[in-house]
C-alpha cells in the first residue's frame, strides 16, 4: 500500500474511535470522520475531515475505502452497516472496532458479501489509552480485506499488538475470551486485596501492591490500575461497590455452554459481578430463613456461633493464636 492510501474513515468519534483517530492523525494518515455530535475542535485543527453524511464520507476516500465503526454492539451497528452499504462500492471495507458479538459479526460479512463489500471484525484492546497510543488488535477476516487495513492496523498497534486471528467472526471472538481472561483476573485480584484488608495486623496494602509491580508472577497492567487507584482514593472505603459492566462477558458462558467447554473461573467471576449489584440480597434472606427452619440457626450475627466458627477447628487459624 503506497502512503496515500494509508488514509482510514472512522464512524463514531467517541472514547475509542476518537482516540484512535487522534492517533492515526499523529502519526501522518488522512482520516475523515462522522459522528453524532460535533467532532471536537483540536481533533479538526489536527487535521480531521469531518463529515456530515455517509455520502460524503466516501466522496472523501479514495478506493477501496476503509471505514471503521466504534459505535455500541447490538442493532446500532445493523443499521449503520445498512447505511453505509448504500453509499459505498464493490470492494470497499468496513471494520467493526467495537465489541460485537461474533455470530452477529459471521452475519454480517454474509450479508455485505452479498453486496461485494468486505468485512472485518476488529477486536480492541488496551482501553482509551491504548486506543489513543497503541492498542492491541485482533482481526477477523477474509485476507483480501485484511490486505486492505492490515497497514494501518500495523501502524496503530503497539508494538506485537497485532494479529490475523483468523477468518470473519475470529476477531470479536478472540477478542470475548480476552474479555472473558480479564473477568477472572479482575476476581483474582479483587479477592486477594480484600484477604490483604482482612489480615489481623495493618499492612501496607498500597506497599504491597507496589512490590508486587516489580518482578512478581502476577505483575500486570491490571495491577499497575489497582495500586494507582487504591493509592489516588485512599483504599476502597470510598468506592461503590456497585460493579457495572456491558455484558459481553455473559456471551462467552454462553458460548462456553454450547461447546461444552468449562469455563469456571470465567463464569464465577461474572456470577460475583451479579452478587455485587445486590441491595436487597433476598437470596441470603431466604437461606437465613432455611436455615433457621432446619437447624433453628439464628438470624444475624450471633457471638456464640461467630465463637463456634473460629474455634471449632482442631489447631485453630493461626491469625486467631
Amino acid at each position: 500500500m503506497t502512503e496515500a492510501k494509508k488514509e482510514c474513515g472512522v464512524v463514531g468519534l467517541g472514547r475509542m474511535g476518537g482516540n484512535l483517530a487522534r492517533q492515526a492523525l499523529e502519526k501522518g494518515m488522512r482520516v475523515v470522520g462522522s459522528t453524532r455530535k460535533d467532532a471536537p475542535q483540536e481533533m479538526i485543527d489536527a487535521g480531521l475531515v469531518e463529515v456530515r453524511s455517509f455520502g460524503d464520507l466516501k466522496e472523501r476516500l479514495s478506493p477501496p475505502r476503509a471505514v471503521f465503526l466504534y459505535i455500541p454492539a447490538g442493532p446500532a451497528v445493523d443499521g449503520v452497516l445498512g447505511d453505509l452499504a448504500g453509499e459505498f462500492d464493490e470492494g470497499d471495507v468496513f471494520i467493526d472496532g467495537g465489541n460485537s458479538y461474533w455470530g452477529d459479526s459471521i452475519r454480517r460479512h454474509r450479508r455485505l458479501k452479498e453486496r461485494g463489500i468486505r468485512f472485518v471484525d476488529l477486536g480492541t484492546s488496551g482501553g482509551v489509552e491504548g486506543a489513543r497510543h497503541g492498542a492491541c488488535f485482533m482481526a477477523g477476516g477474509e485476507p483480501e480485506a485484511i490486505a486492505r487495513v492490515e497497514p494501518i492496523l500495523l501502524d496503530l498497534a503497539v508494538e506485537g499488538g497485532y494479529v490475523h486471528a483468523g477468518p470473519p467472526g475470529a476477531g470479536h471472538f478472540t477478542k470475548l475470551v480476552h474479555n472473558g481472561i480479564e473477568f477472572g483476573m479482575l476476581q483474582a485480584i479483587g479477592e486477594g486485596v480484600d484477604l490483604l484488608e482482612r489480615y489481623r495486623d495493618d499492612l501496607e496494602v498500597a506497599e504491597v501492591l507496589r512490590c508486587w509491580r516489580h518482578g512478581s508472577v502476577i505483575r500486570s497492567w491490571l495491577v499497575d490500575l489497582m495500586e494507582e487507584s487504591y493509592r489516588e482514593n485512599d483504599g476502597l472505603t470510598e468506592i461503590p461497590a456497585y460493579v457495572e459492566d456491558t455484558g459481553e462477558v455473559n456471551w462467552l458462558v454462553d458460548d462456553a455452554l454450547h461447546m461444552e467447554t468449562p469455563i469456571p473461573v470465567i463464569s464465577q467471576s461474572v456470577m460475583q459481578l451479579f452478587a455485587s449489584r445486590d441491595a436487597e440480597k433476598n437470596w441470603a434472606r431466604a437461606i437465613a430463613m432455611m436455615r433457621h427452619g432446619f437447624g433453628g440457626h439464628p438470624y444475624g450475627s450471633d457471638e456464640a456461633v461467630v465463637r463456634e466458627r473460629r474455634e471449632g477447628r482442631i489447631g485453630g487459624f493461626p491469625g486467631d493464636r
